[in-house]
């Protein structure tokens, strides 16, 4: 799996390369990750890659030529076909549903800055507007890891354990519905005088297995109501 990353500060994907999953990934090579500064592509000597926005207004935004050469660039490397991102608030909100969907393909994330990228690049060069939540941040770089962290969980060999990334919140259950995870305890079995639910020490994996069924469904309800009433009748 290849995963481009277009960034005015490829530092920050050199720092996330190095640790924890998305490190083993990449030192395991399950994944080839790369940037690619739009600032490389700019022709002028200032190295320009926004410009004031047309109709007056606060703020900049990202020209079309040096993101559209960046892109081409990064589709050279990948020597295959790739689902172009941007990371958008206004994109369609990021579910594990299209996390996992995700895993199986090669992606060029757009990370915009200033007000965002000329809606023009928008229109001919992103296949999918995604977003991490209805809030805004200062660029797209934080949403792009977040989008690259929740797609790694799926991708075979990268996670410690084979059925981690299927227990997950939000992963199905049997029936093919969503729901968020059971509790989990770890040792002392005594935390200021809060005990370890008894079944979980009992050694009974059946029961175990039934207990933890209904703590999630009671926690889904709990927690997030929209879920269950989500579901198909």
């Amino acid at each position: 799996m290849k995963i481009a990353l277009i960034t005015l500060f490829p530092e920050v994907v050199e720092v996330f390369a190095d640790y924890g999953v998305t490190g083993r990934a990449v030192a395991e090579k399950k994944i080839d990750l790369r940037s690619f500064n739009p600032r490389d592509y700019a022709t002028d000597k200032h190295r320009t890659v926004d410009d004031r926005p047309y109709g007056g207004g606060p703020g900049m935004v990202m020209r079309c030529e040096p993101l559209k050469a960046a892109i081409e660039d990064a589709k050279k490397w990948m020597e295959d076909r790739a689902l172009v991102v941007y990371l958008s608030p206004q994109g369609k909100r990021l579910v594990q549903a299209r996390t996992e969907e995700l895993a199986s393909e090669n992606l060029i994330l757009i990370a915009g800055r200033y007000e965002g990228i000329d809606q023009r690049a928008i229109d001919t060069l992103v296949d999918e507007e995604i977003s991490i939540g209805d809030y805004v941040l200062s660029g797209g770089e934080l949403p792009a890891l977040v989008l690259i962290d929740a797609i790694l969980r799926h991708v075979p060999g990268v996670l410690g354990h084979a059925d981690s990334a299927g227990q997950d919140s939000f992963s199905r259950n049997e029936k093919g519905e969503e729901e968020l995870d059971w509790p989990h305890y770890t040792r002392p079995e005594v935390f200021e005088g809060q005990a370890v639910p008894e079944v979980l020490l009992s050694g009974d994996h059946k029961l175990i297995e039934k207990w933890r069924r209904q703590e999630a469904i009671a926690k889904t309800r709990r927690i997030r109501p929209d879920l269950i009433l989500n579901r198909k009748k």
